[in-house]
């Protein structure tokens, strides 16, 4: 039995099949380059919220402890009692929700200093951005609580 071959049949041709593919690849690219450029904003806004977190739960530690913790104490006096001097006598920890310091979207632990070099009076804490060095501009730009 043989069949026959029906004239004009259906189908792609390679050019159009080339063209649809170009078509998604394009599409693809302006999807990738706005989704980018959304994960920037939402890394910039995810690291000032953690640091005004942390600034919060700061304050409570000098509110019982009289002092912020030291440099050499750290962030982590916020979750458990520091053994390095001056040993708070009033620690009321933890002051943070999670048991765990968080780290910055780059996923590199926040930069403490007290007393602080843009606020002697105060503390400096900071994340490095993207590139992890100080200063930098767009990604790389430093996120800090004293701007």
């Amino acid at each position: 039995m043989n069949r026959p071959v029906a004239r004009g049949a259906t189908g792609f041709t390679l050019i159009e099949v080339s063209v649809v593919i170009m078509v998604l690849g394009l599409l693809a690219g302006l999807v990738a380059a706005n989704v980018m450029r959304h994960m920037s904003t939402a890394r910039d806004a995810t690291t000032r919220s953690q640091i005004a977190l942390i600034g919060t739960a700061l304050d409570a530690y000098r509110l019982d402890n009289g002092d912020y913790p030291t440099t050499e104490q750290g962030l982590t006096a916020l979750v458990a009692p520091p053994a390095l001097a001056p040993v708070p006598i009033n620690w009321r920890g933890p002051y943070l929700q999670k048991i765990v310091l968080p780290v910055d979207p780059w996923s590199r632990p926040y930069v403490y200093r007290y007393p602080g070099v843009h606020r002697p009076w105060s503390y400096d804490l900071s994340s490095l951005g993207r590139d992890g060095r100080e200063g930098g501009q767009d990604d790389d730009a430093d996120i800090t609580s004293w701007d």
